[in-house]
């Protein structure tokens, strides 16, 4: 019964990439903390295992024969809300910025750290249980006057509704990907105080700081994108230039 147990409670985790050598390397380390592996070594292989087996997380190479990892991971994205982190050799600044803009959750860069790496895929498939209900969210605001039971953080013009993943600024519904609405969700926890790129690293992605905070300012452009009026002058999340971000409490005074 309990190895039944354990056999279901596993994770699957997709890794693709066409060099057998970098598979082996992860296959063995990540079997050993316990994760169900299925392996695609071509783009057009990934993408229909990524929609026949629904794996956990993805581990995603960017040069890839038939199908580059980035229009796997623009297509699984459309479809399908599973972490993906990006492995490449190519460590430009534009390819990073490419495939997080594309909807990974994460970047990192050959030769790496099997402990990183290892590191990483728990910190993503956390946040994922997290986003997903399967475990409690922490730190809430209650607001006395909803009539139903959920669970609503409001912030100036930011409403947060964080049983329904439901983000709407002024009464507009706003579309984030789970890892955009984490990093606002977190934000909304402390409004008005300004948080590193270093602990929303830390705290959001779930992973200590490996000095790539870039994937930290991509995110927030995103989210920007979405929830501001104009990008260039923000009024709901604000840079401290040199410091980090945070979210104004204060309601905006222009017509919605």
């Amino acid at each position: 019964m309990e190895e039944n147990k354990t056999v279901e409670a596993k994770k699957t985790i997709l890794i693709v990439d066409d060099e057998k050598p970098i598979v082996d390397i992860l296959l063995y380390n990540l079997e050993k903390e316990g994760y169900n592996i299925i392996e695609a070594n071509d783009g057009e292989k990934a993408i229909e295992m990524a929609f026949n087996e629904k794996p956990n997380l993805i581990l995603l190479d960017i040069m890839l024969p038939k199908v580059d990892g980035l229009t796997v991971c623009k297509r699984i994205r459309n479809s399908l809300n599973i972490p993906i982190i990006m492995i490449s050799a190519r460590d430009e600044e534009i390819d990073k910025i490419l495939g997080l803009e594309l909807g990974a959750d994460d970047y990192i860069t050959k030769p790496f750290s099997v402990r990183e790496l290892v590191a990483r895929v728990k910190a993503n498939l956390r946040k994922a249980e997290l986003n997903s209900g399967t475990m409690p969210v922490p730190n809430m605001v209650n607001n006395e006057d909803k009539k139903d039971n959920d669970k609503v953080m409001e912030i100036g013009d930011l409403y947060i509704n964080l049983d329904k993943f439901e983000v709407r600024v002024k009464g507009k519904p706003v579309e984030l990907t789970l890892r955009e609405f984490e990093v606002l969700r977190y934000l909304a926890n402390q409004p008005g105080q300004v948080v590193t790129r270093e602990a929303l690293l830390e705290k959001v992605w779930g992973y200590e700081y490996y000095g790539d905070i870039r994937t930290v300012d991509v995110t927030i452009r995103r989210i920007r994108e979405k929830i501001e009026q104009d990008t260039s002058s923000p009024k709901l999340l604000i840079t401290k230039r040199g410091v980090g971000y945070y979210l104004s409490s204060k309601k905006s005074e222009e017509n919605s």
